[in-house]
């Protein structure tokens, strides 16, 4: 489970069979604090690469935008790949099982 900020517009596409994959960079942040012996401790923000699939990627690419506020449910996958040097490169992603949106939506002048 994570609560975080969108920090780039997610990135969409579309795969098999008209299959739609999301993928959006989440940045959950650790508020700093002050020591009894008055030493300061910073802000400490972790940046994660979250996988949403299908009902879930259309509504990101409808709705979500950069600086949005997120909660994601979801899965840790580890994966290992080649790079084009040949050297094995590593990646944790979010594959995510729910996810919900906790930033306001901006309110319509229109008149019902």
């Amino acid at each position: 489970m994570l609560i975080g900020n969108v920090g780039v517009e997610p990135e969409v596409r579309y795969v098999d069979q008209g299959v739609a994959v999301a993928r959006i960079r989440l940045a959950t942040t650790e508020k700093g604090y002050t020591l009894q012996n008055g030493t300061q401790v910073p802000d400490r923000t972790d940046w994660h690469n979250v996988i949403l699939w299908k009902r879930l990627a259309e509504i990101v690419e409808q709705y979500v935008h950069k600086g949005d506020k997120l909660y994601v449910e979801g899965r840790i996958r580890y994966t290992s790949y080649d790079n084009k040097q040949g050297q094995k490169q590593y990646a944790t992603e979010i594959w995510a099982d729910n996810m919900e949106m906790l930033s306001p939506r901006p309110q319509s002048n229109e008149q019902s």
